[in-house]
Parts: C-alpha cells; sequence; structure tokens
C-alpha cells in the first residue's frame, strides 16, 4: 500500500501552528518602523488594531474557505478549484521562491545576528551571517523528516516558549515606569487628508508583514482530525490570541519607551529588556528573540512542503516531491527543496527587501482568497450543498468585500513606493505561467504512455 499523509494532528495543534506561523521576529523589530512613520501613539495603535483586525478578517474568510472545502492543500486548493491549475501552480511557485522561502531565509538571518550577540561573535563575519543560518535551517529539515509528530512537537514547544517570553516582557513592561518626554523623535511635518492616508498606508505593510502567516495552517488539511472543524476552530483562536499579544507589546513599547523613543530604536525588545534587567537584559531579550524566531522557522518547515507536495499529487510539479516516507509518512522531499531554496536566498537577500516583496505577492492571493469565496457560496448554492457547511464567515459578503480591498491596496501602495522590491516578486509570479504549461504537457504525455513504456527504441 502507497505511503499516505496521517490524521495527527488536533484543534490545538491547529491553534498552535497558527500561532507559530505568525509570531517571528517581526513583533520585535516593526514596533520602530511603525512609530518612525506615524509618530504619535494615537496612529500607532490604531496602525496595530488595524492590522489585527484585517488578520482576523482573513482568518474568518479562510476558516469558511477550509470549511466549504477540507482538502489538502489550503490556498493552493481553494485558487486551484475556484479558477484554474495555473492559478493554482502559480502560487505554489511564488510560495517555493519568494513567499515561504523568503520569510524563512529572513527569520534564519535574524536568529544568526541574535545567536550572535548571545555568544559575542561578530555578526558580520562570514561563518555567522551565512553557515549558521544554513546550519539551522538544516536541522530543523531534519527534524520535520523524521515525522509530523515530531515536528508539530517541536514547533508547539517553542511555540509555549515564546508565548512565555513575549507574556513576560508584557508584564514587566506594565510595571515599568512611564517613559520621560526626553529623547523625542524628530517629527514630520503634520499631514492630513490623502497624505495621512499615504503614510498610514506606508506604515501599515511592516504591520501586515508581522501579522501575515495565519494561513499556513490551512497547509496542514491532510494531517488534521475533522478539518472541517478543527481548522476553522484553531485558526480564529490563534489569531484572537496573536492580536492580544501583539496590542499588549507595543501599548509596553510606548509604555516604557515613548514615542520618541521608541522611533529611535531598530531594537525596541531590546532596550526594554536593558531598561528593566539591567546590563543583562539586552542578552536575556536576545535569547528570547532567538527563541521566537527559531519557532517561527520550525513552523514553516512544517507546514510549507505540504503544498508542493499536493502540486507533485496533482501532476504540475516534479513527481518526486509527492513521495511520503514509508516509516515517518511526511513528505520527505517536499521538505528537504524547502530546505534548501531556503538556505540559497538566507544567502544574498536581506530583510527589507523580503518584508517588501513576500508582502506583496501575499496579499494578491489573499484578495483573490476573496473571490474564491464569493465564487464557492455561488457554486454551493446552485449545487444544493451549500446547507451542509459548518461555518459562515461573520458579516459576509461586506466583511469579504473589505478584506480584499484592504489586500489589495497594500498591494498598489507597495508597488508605489517600493517598486523594484515588488517586481521582482512579481516577476517570479509571471515566470511560473510558462512553466505550468510546461509540466501540464509533461504531465499529459506520461497519461498517454502505455505502462511499462520507457519511452525509448
Amino acid at each position: 500500500m502507497k505511503p499516505t499523509l496521517l490524521r495527527k494532528l488536533t484543534t490545538r495543534d491547529a491553534a498552535l501552528i497558527v500561532m507559530g506561523g505568525i509570531i517571528g521576529s517581526g513583533i520585535f523589530r516593526n514596533p520602530s518602523v511603525v512609530a518612525q512613520r506615524l509618530h504619535t501613539a494615537p496612529l500607532i495603535m490604531l496602525a496595530w488594531i488595524a492590522g489585527g483586525a484585517f488578520a482576523i478578517l482573513g482568518a474568518l474568510l479562510f476558516a469558511e474557505l477550509a470549511a466549504r472545502r477540507p482538502r489538502d492543500g489550503g490556498l493552493y486548493a481553494y485558487v486551484r478549484d475556484a479558477y484554474h491549475p495555473v492559478v493554482a501552480f502559480s502560487y505554489g511557485w511564488t510560495l517555493l521562491l519568494v513567499s515561504q522561502s523568503g520569510g524563512m531565509a529572513s527569520a534564519a538571518i535574524i536568529f544568526s545576528s541574535y545567536l550572535a550577540t548571545i555568544f559575542g561573535w561578530d555578526p558580520n563575519s562570514d561563518l555567522i551571517g551565512r553557515l549558521v543560518p544554513i546550519a539551522v535551517l538544516a536541522i530543523l529539515t531534519l527534524i520535520n523528516c523524521l515525522g509530523v509528530r515530531a515536528g508539530t512537537s517541536t514547533q508547539n514547544a517553542f511555540m509555549v516558549l515564546k508565548i512565555a517570553a513575549i507574556v513576560g516582557l508584557i508584564v514587566a513592561g506594565l510595571f515599568s515606569p512611564h517613559a520621560v518626554a526626553a529623547a523625542a523623535a524628530e517629527r514630520a511635518a503634520t499631514a492630513n487628508g490623502f497624505g495621512l492616508f499615504a503614510i498610514f498606508m506606508l506604515a501599515i505593510v511592516p504591520v501586515i508583514f508581522s501579522y501575515s502567516g495565519w494561513q499556513t495552517a490551512s497547509f496542514m488539511t491532510a494531517e488534521l482530525k475533522s478539518p472541517e472543524r478543527t481548522l476553522p476552530q484553531g485558526m480564529i483562536w490563534g489569531v484572537l490570541g496573536v492580536v492580544g499579544l501583539y496590542v499588549a507589546v507595543n501599548l509596553v513599547c510606548l509604555h516604557v519607551l515613548g514615542e520618541g523613543g521608541l522611533a529611535n530604536t531598530t531594537t525596541p525588545a531590546s532596550d526594554i529588556a536593558r531598561l528593566l534587567l539591567g546590563p543583562k537584559g539586552q542578552i536575556v531579550m536576545a535569547t528570547i528573540v532567538a527563541i521566537s524566531t527559531l519557532g517561527f522557522l520550525s513552523n514553516q518547515m512544517l507546514v510549507s512542503p505540504r503544498v508542493y507536495f499536493q502540486m507533485a499529487q496533482d501532476g504540475m510539479f516534479f513527481k518526486q516531491l509527492a513521495w511520503v516516507h514509508p516509516k515517518t509518512f511526511v513528505p520527505v522531499t517536499a521538505i528537504a527543496v524547502q530546505g534548501v531554496v531556503s538556505a540559497l536566498i538566507a544567502c544574498w537577500k536581506n530583510y527589507g527587501q523580503i518584508v517588501n516583496y513576500v508582502t506583496a505577492i501575499d496579499e494578491i492571493f489573499f484578495g483573490l482568497a476573496a473571490i474564491a469565496l464569493i465564487i464557492f457560496r455561488i457554486r454551493d448554492r446552485r449545487d444544493g450543498t451549500d446547507a451542509q457547511v459548518g461555518y459562515r464567515m461573520l458579516g459576509y459578503p461586506y466583511t469579504t468585500i473589505l478584506f480584499l480591498v484592504a489586500a489589495w491596496a497594500v498591494v498598489a501602495n507597495l508597488f508605489l513606493h517600493s517598486p523594484s522590491d515588488s517586481l521582482i516578486g512579481l516577476g517570479i509570479l509571471l515566470i511560473g505561467v510558462p512553466i505550468y504549461y510546461i509540466f501540464r504537457a509533461a504531465h499529459r504525455r506520461a497519461l498517454r504512455q502505455p505502462p511499462g513504456d520507457t519511452g525509448s527504441g
């Protein structure tokens, strides 16, 4: 009997996978980026609350998609069924070469820099800058090749440590003295009207990047028990938990550092720890961020290869990626490919570029996911299966349209303000179209070939 994926994961696993897919290094860096652009506490908090609302809408949207189409591959399967296989291939293609691998590469780079802080190494050396990211990606690749429970247990353990560390920072910060009025940031000229909206949209990009990742739990559909129930519940609870943590972290940053102090640092969490814990605070926070980043990497290594596995199952990618190990019951080849591509990107990309071109591609497909839900609702009513759906998005269709408009507004803003980085992602997406047709033609030839015929002679 051909080995297949096993359904071992529960609602708790799904919720922790969602949280692990969101909480990475962004929350420890991006509060300062937002403060540099918005300057005032009300606008800063509005940006993080708005980003959280966007993430919650995304979770509600994907929860209904999961309930309507509880199939392997998550968003890959949704856009395949709603549109055309070429759209699904383009999503998986950019997932491998842009979104997931790029995010993992940036996290591995940040992990190496914080590891250097902990041990007093030179973070700019080739050994730290290149070999450490490659080594950590290799180790996590190996762990996830040992089986879905091994990979999930590793990511869950890191997730618990991340939450405990962030909660500790929040509690300590709330009991610390309020920031003094000194060290105010240099303020930009007061903007209003469209100018303020444009600045706010620019500031929302790092917020959206920090919140992104809730959709990755849907990649694990084939290994969830009762996915039509566990996936919606896990997705909603996971996102709500992250929004609460992120809003609290930014309140602490503003309370301890103030708007000016937050805008004038690139390491707000370390600054808070240094103020609260003295000279050793920086080492403590470096350890916290390293744990958080490692947990994010473990999560992404767990979930992403399931999409490439499903693409190969559909005959739209290299068939070797569909191979499941007969003992561990995981797609070992797909996991290994994910690790290799991430390591390659870690050698030549930087954090800022990754934020821009990853976010642009993600939001394009999030908008397509919103339209897919509308398509599925129409089809299911026509087919008489609509009443069987156990979960429905709150406020449909208004919330669905709001999510679509917000997602594509972020894309338009990125192409306006960071065209070169955004065009990198778009170029990779477009290259995937002819490559899809090459794979489709090869798959059709294989189906026409008689069994046992090698094609030679």
